[in-house]
């Protein structure tokens, strides 16, 4: 009995010293949690402040990844909100001053603004947004005076479903509340969701996807202009386009619209395809087939830096 009591407060010992390593090495046991949105689809939980295998993420009271913010902008303030998915987000892999918006904002901070007392660049993204998810968050939220606001989106945004909640506690990457274990998320990794009806029919959406997409993005420029803002549209490739024999023909008739769309429409717009290609194959500036490396991501965040700036030089000179 009495090795039978070593053996089992051995084991015991080992599950909490597994659970603390779990917890305190690789953040396991609080993910980040999402709420589900009527409009939105969902959202990042506000007001989260948690450790992912060593990288910080912070989320503020309206669902951006960033400290807490004010709803106004300061009189003297520069303030761009850029809104997208993953990309624009960093997700778990990328350590919160690394985040784009963060990289964008320490760049322009370091020019010159005479008549600006601070800077600010607001994320608001979230895992597979798209043109629909983004435009209802916008309308729920505003664009909280931002000067610019950057929309981010890939070449699969062109083709994003409509906005639903359907994911949101019932699918492994969109938890709304922490496990009790960490040793619980653990072994749900290795467990394949669930498949439902109601999550097959909205992904399955019919019709014409990259009109719907074109849409919403013609409303957020309407949105933001209204707002007294400059919209800017950019594009980044996925990484079979970067490579040879390049993008799929359905998506460069996607491409086709959308360059011909903001073209109508007046929208700056930045396709990153070209400058990804002079790259070379482009795997260095990519952590998957989509998420940008380190690299990758200096280059989107300081393209995009320089094509704020003009912008927000015309603004401060027009106040």
């Amino acid at each position: 009995m009495k090795l039978v009591g070593l053996i089992l407060g051995l084991l015991l010992l080992l599950f909490l010293a597994s659970e603390a390593l779990l917890r305190l090495v690789f953040g396991f046991g609080t993910p980040p949690l999402y709420v589900a949105d009527s409009e939105v689809g969902y959202r990042l939980a506000p007001n989260q402040s948690i450790r992912r295998f060593g990288n910080r993420i912070v989320i503020n009271q309206y669902s951006m990844r960033g400290p807490a913010i004010l709803p106004q902008r300061s009189p003297q303030g520069l303030r761009v909100l850029l809104i997208g998915d993953s990309i624009a987000n960093g997700g778990w892999w990328t350590d919160q001053p690394h985040i784009l918006s963060l990289q964008m904002q320490d760049q322009l901070e370091e020019m010159d603004w005479p008549t600006a007392n601070s800077v600010e660049v607001l994320n608001a993204s979230a895992n597979s947004w798209g043109p629909r998810n983004e435009l209802a968050y916008l309308r729920k939220f505003g664009t909280f005076e931002a000067q610019v606001v950057v929309l981010l989106i890939n070449t699969d945004d062109l083709f994003a479903t409509a906005p639903t909640a359907l994911p949101v506690g019932r699918t492994r990457n969109y938890p709304d509340v922490s496990p009790a274990l960490a040793w619980i998320e653990v072994l749900n990794r290795f467990r394949k969701d669930l498949s439902f009806p109601e999550l097959e029919a909205v992904q399955a959406e019919g019709g014409d996807r990259v009109g719907n997409n074109l849409a919403a993005i013609q409303q957020i420029h309407q949105l933001v202009t209204t707002a007294g803002g400059q919209l800017i549209l950019a594009m980044t490739p996925l990484l079979r386009e970067v490579q040879p024999p390049g993008p799929r023909d359905y998506e460069w008739v996607a491409r086709q619209r959308l360059t011909t769309f903001t073209s109508e429409n007046a929208i700056p717009y930045i396709d990153f395809l070209d400058a990804f290609q002079s790259r070379g194959e482009g795997k260095h500036l990519y952590r998957d087939h989509i998420h940008l490396s380190a690299e990758g991501n200096d280059l989107v965040g300081t393209t995009l830096t320089q094509a704020l700036y003009p912008l927000l030089t015309k603004d401060r000179e027009q106040k």
